[in-house]
């Protein structure tokens, strides 16, 4: 076990980055042995042609050097490979934690070789990583787009609409029912844009754009700040460009 490999080492949910080495080292690499043959190390991926794990620690080893960074900011930090793979890490880690236990029956769940998987001995019930699908509708009407803030966001953004699939909806029939009930508005001519691995905590953000249909603004107070029609030429402020909704109202603007 002593081959090189690249280690996300996570600490109190942000992970250690070597903030002045440049791309090629911002990840530590070294041996197993050098951070401790950890029991629990899973593989996530490859990172510049090596294996790369990652781990959780209370305390970080004193010969490594660095700065502990939020997932968030590695997007803006060192890119999206790096953003994507540290998301998958994070992911995964929190998965492995959660589920030390079977939820059927209490066991001490173990973790399959073969696949990311915990297995229970005892009734054989399998949990795999847990994925929460979202849809997320930019809705245009002419020139302008319809966009809302919910009171989480940083003060004056606004975005696009967004919401959780729930059990038995296929995402069109949850975009349509997360538009109506949050701004209540119809919707028509729903056209998918791309997908996002969101690690906040296990969100699959699924964008589209789509046409407006009618009905008057009004806001879901329990989920929605402000909500309105903006002119593509005079937009509020956006999310950050680590966000599918920067990418989706980036995109309606240039294809206007």
């Amino acid at each position: 076990m002593n081959e090189l490999r690249y280690w996300l080492v996570r600490s109190g949910h942000q992970l250690l980055i070597a903030t002045e080495a440049g791309d090629a080292s911002i990840f530590p690499c070294g041996s197993a042995s050098d951070f401790g043959n950890p029991p629990d190390a899973l593989l996530v991926g490859e990172w510049l042609g090596l294996p790369c794990y990652v781990i959780e620690a209370d305390t970080l080893p004193a010969h490594l050097a660095g700065e502990l960074m939020p997932v968030r900011s590695l997007f803006g930090f060192a890119g999206p490979e790096a953003f994507a793979l540290a998301g998958r890490a994070t992911q995964l880690m929190d998965w492995q934690k959660n589920h030390r236990h079977c939820g059927r029956c209490g066991t001490p769940t173990r973790m399959k070789t073969t696949e990311h998987a915990m297995q229970c001995p005892a009734c054989g019930l399998e949990v795999y990583p847990r994925i929460s699908p979202a849809v997320m509708v930019l809705i245009g009407r002419g020139d302008e787009l319809l966009l809302a803030r919910s009171p989480h966001f940083k003060p004056g953004v606004f975005s696009a609409l967004a919401g959780f699939v729930e059990a038995g909806e296929t995402l069109e029939h949850c975009a349509v029912r997360e538009v109506r009930e949050e701004v209540g508005v119809e919707i028509t001519n729903l056209r998918y844009f791309t997908s996002q691995s969101w690690p906040f905590p296990n969100s699959l953000m699924v964008a589209f754009f789509a046409d407006y249909a009618g009905g008057e603004i009004t806001p879901d107070p329990t989920e929605i700040e402000a909500a309105g029609w903006f002119s593509m030429d005079d937009l509020p402020k956006l999310p950050d460009h680590v966000s599918i909704a920067r990418h989706l109202i980036d995109a309606a603007c240039q294809g206007r």
